[in-house]
């Protein structure tokens, strides 16, 4: 019987490839990830071509994609690196929460979806629970797969109906998470951007993230409006 070759360092790695054409974003994460021990960088695009082409390369271990490409969709990425690359995990990483481009990512094969709320350095973690089987998912987007479950499944206890009624006499501070509380916290007290993303140790892309969910939530286009809409709900700690 002969002797099994030992592993080489470098298959151990996990090999990452990223779709993303925020720059800011794109080269934090290729930071963290060339500084990861158990991690190595195969590529970079920053467009749905260039993604494309990345994929005639050899596979890698994760795709990261975004969605909002400036030449089209990240979706069309990740359709073809289910084809191209199989042995592949695909997770997106973007700014769009909504349930269309949700579904539409995992019906075309995305197995994690994750909204740039967090820090680069935190989507480490994500990349080796992926990398080990996982699917990580942002909470609000596990919500929202389960509330369409239950609309395609209305006879279970926990129904949309019950969800939408558990939702209508909700406390309304549930409305936005700790980080988002924390922000609008700031941004009531007249910090900019810049100093929020100093104060909470983020990214300044990151605290925009945060921003424009907070926008979102509370359906306003302003900063006037956030804390004028925030004061009426009783967001507000002050």
């Amino acid at each position: 019987m002969k002797p099994s070759m030992p592993t080489s360092p470098e298959a151990l790695l996990i090999h990452v490839a990223i779709v993303e054409d925020d720059p800011d974003f794109g080269d934090a994460l290729s930071q963290v990830i060339q500084a990861a021990p158990d991690m190595h960088l195969t590529g970079l695009a920053d467009s749905r071509a260039q993604g494309m082409t990345m994929l005639l390369d050899p596979p890698a271990d994760v795709l990261l994609v975004d969605l909002g490409l400036p030449d089209g969709s990240g979706i069309d990425v990740i359709r073809a690196a289910v084809l191209l690359w199989p042995s592949c995990s695909v997770m997106v990483s973007t700014n769009f929460g909504d349930e269309s481009n949700v579904m539409r990512s995992i019906e075309a094969g995305a197995v994690g979806y994750l909204l740039k709320d967090s820090s680069p350095g935190r989507m480490i973690d994500e990349i080796r629970s992926l990398a080990s089987g996982g699917s990580p998912i942002s909470p609000i987007i596990a919500r929202q797969v389960l509330a369409r479950f239950r609309k395609k499944n209305p006879s279970s206890p926990n129904s949309a109906g019950n969800v939408d009624a558990l939702e209508k006499t909700a406390d309304p501070v549930a409305v936005l998470s700790t980080r988002e509380k924390e922000v609008l916290d700031f941004i009531t007290k007249g910090f900019t951007m810049h100093e929020i993303a100093k104060l909470m140790q983020l990214s300044h892309f990151t605290v925009r993230t945060f921003v424009r969910r907070i926008y979102s939530k509370l359906k306003v286009t302003s900063k006037t409006e956030a804390i004028y809409e925030a004061r009426m709900l009783g967001l507000l700690s002050g």
